[in-house]
């Protein structure tokens, strides 16, 4: 599981790239890529929990989204080891 944090400057350049940004995450739901995902309340960045099996896929994923790399944006991606979680999750 990882937990991928976003930044977001004052550019926005992002924004344009968001609608399908959005479709794609979607899609990672759909395809159970994808535990949850949305913006901070100030909009100033975002979170997004992945569920991939390997750092690899999750690479993937982000090098096919140019949302990621959009000006304005700042990703940093961490391992997460939750230790506890609600009973949705207990099969993950």
């Amino acid at each position: 599981m990882y937990a991928v944090l976003l930044s977001f400057s004052a550019d926005p350049a992002r924004l344009e790239l968001r609608p399908g940004h959005r479709d794609r995450l979607a899609a990672h739901v759909t395809e159970g890529r994808l535990l949850a995902a949305g913006p901070w309340s100030d909009d100033t960045g975002a979170l997004l929990v992945f569920l991939t099996a390997t750092r690899d896929e999750l690479d993937d994923i982000m090098s096919a989204d140019p949302y990621y790399s959009a000006p304005g944006v700042t990703v940093a991606i961490h391992e997460w080891s939750p230790v506890t979680r609600h009973d949705a999750l207990a099969g993950l």
